[in-house]
């Protein structure tokens, strides 16, 4: 639980990060303050805009929801665009019990309860743009931008990644944003210091596509089912197991789309990049080494 930053202290701080900050208007002073109070605040939430060219629609919104509906808008370019400070148009109401986790600081949050909490008040929120139809890239700038930008704030207030959480955390009625929250959050812990991220001896190094066939047996196996279901593209009816089947394939066809992949390329099929990706922790099993 914080006092919101001055809008001056937060662009210092945004671009103390890195990022890139484009300012609008007179967005320092355009709020929806006279609906309610903004703050004390506990957090970031991060939204996808499910369409393109968003920028006029989270400055003005629309007449059911008028604007602005964020505190800033990242762009594919990995620009910030500021349109809003203050209450914003952007959380809605939401579960009681995320609010908890997110003042504890407590990660993964729960499973959203019911709206009984009004949102706007307690956190600054962002939106991300993507059509959000699962078939639209999230760039590498945009999401260095997001993880930037949830870092300065967390760095500013003194809060860990456990207080940057996903529309789709925060209520039942949304699915955004359409990225892994968890790994979105390990990337925020370990630019913070808080975690740092192990080093590449840590990982499985890439056992090459010809390692995948069905029938593959052994804790490998297991290993990266569980780093599936960890970023949120798990599809396992019971839970990741020591054989190569059909549900791995799906799942990780799931985690090359959440990448970006379209087409041919999320065949379920692991390659280099998208494995060291993954990073899925180093096993005990001789057959990779």
């Amino acid at each position: 639980m914080a006092t919101p930053l001055t809008p001056n202290a937060l662009v210092r701080a945004l671009r103390a990060e890195g990022v890139a900050v484009r300012e609008h208007g007179a967005w320092r002073t355009h709020n929806r303050n006279h609906k309610g109070p903004w703050g004390p605040v506990n957090g970031v939430m991060l939204h996808h805009t499910a369409g393109s060219d968003s920028l006029r629609l989270c400055l003005d919104g629309t007449a059911a929801l008028p604007g602005p509906l964020c505190t800033g808008l990242i762009t594919k370019d990995g620009n910030v665009h500021l349109v809003g400070y203050g209450r914003t148009n952007h959380a809605g109401s939401g579960s009681t019990a995320v609010l908890s986790a997110v003042v504890a600081e407590k990660t993964p949050p729960p499973a959203p309860g019911p709206d009984a909490v009004d949102g706007n008040a307690h956190f600054y929120g962002f939106e991300i743009e993507n059509l959000g139809t699962g078939r639209d890239p999230y760039p590498t700038a945009q999401l260095d931008a997001v993880e930037r930008l949830s870092t300065a704030l967390c760095r500013a207030h003194g809060w860990s990644a456990a207080s940057v959480i996903g529309h789709k955390e925060w209520t039942r009625r949304k699915i955004d944003p359409s990225f892994s929250m968890p790994g979105m959050r390990t990337r925020i812990d370990a630019r913070l210091g808080l975690r740092p991220a192990p080093g590449p001896a840590s990982y499985e190094p890439f056992p090459g596509a010809a390692y995948f066939v069905p029938g593959r047996r052994g804790p490998l196996i297991t290993a990266i089912g569980r780093r599936l279901v960890a970023e949120g593209c798990g599809r396992y009816t019971v839970g990741p197991g020591p054989v190569w089947g059909a549900a791995d394939v799906r799942s990780y066809a799931a985690w090359q789309l959440a990448l970006g992949y379209r087409g041919p390329a999320a065949d379920g099929v692991p390659g280099r990049t998208s494995w060291d990706l993954l990073r899925v922790p180093r096993t005990a099993e001789e057959a990779v080494r």
